[in-house]
């Protein structure tokens, strides 16, 4: 019978192991392939190479999903209310962080854990990815002349919120595969998606 008891373990390098409590890690297989050694935190075996470029992409991509659906809620919303440029961007950046989480929580809560660790678990996957992301497509949107006039009807509302999107995009990968090569960011949550 499984234990509905969880030991989750967040160290220095925001490390995460969610096995049932008094579990085995001994024989289980590691996501590498091959039994997984007891291993101490911090001496986990990380991805590198392509095989890193390839967690990043992947966490990148599920950065944007969120932040996308996000800023272009809340910047279509802001345009038909009329509003301003701060309390549009303020509504996008919002909703962007509200569904960058959603989209981490929940495969966690599907895994069994608590609602306060997904939450947890969330923060440390994707604060500074969907942050980095944030920064650059607004930077970029702010700086097209008229984008944030745009009506919704307009070819340069969509054009340069798209541009935005995949600039932050190519910039936010690099972010990414930094954090997954020290055991951070996605690297905390990937086991669960």
């Amino acid at each position: 019978m499984r234990s509905s008891r969880w030991t989750v373990c967040l160290s220095d390098d925001v490390h995460m192991d969610a096995m049932p409590a008094g579990h085995d890690h001994s024989n289980e297989p590691s996501p590498t392939g091959g039994a997984a050694q007891h291993q101490s935190h911090g001496e986990h075996q990380r991805p590198h190479g392509r095989e890193l470029t390839r967690l990043a992409v992947r966490a990148t991509v599920h950065c944007l999903t969120g932040c996308a659906i996000g800023e272009i809620l809340g910047l279509v919303l802001a345009t038909w209310w009329g509003w301003s440029n701060l309390p549009s961007i303020v509504l996008a950046v919002v909703l962007a962080f509200l569904f960058g989480y959603s989209l981490t929580i929940s495969p966690v809560l599907r895994a069994g854990l608590p609602l306060r660790t997904a939450i947890r678990i969330a923060l440390a996957a994707d604060t500074l990815s969907i942050l980095t992301m944030e920064i650059v497509d607004n930077a970029f949107v702010l700086a097209v002349p008229g984008a944030m006039q745009a009506g919704l009807a307009d070819a340069l509302f969509w054009g340069s919120l798209i541009a935005s999107l995949a600039i932050a995009f190519v910039v936010t990968v690099p972010v990414n595969r930094w954090l997954i090569g020290r055991g951070k960011g996605h690297a905390v949550v990937h086991q669960y998606h």
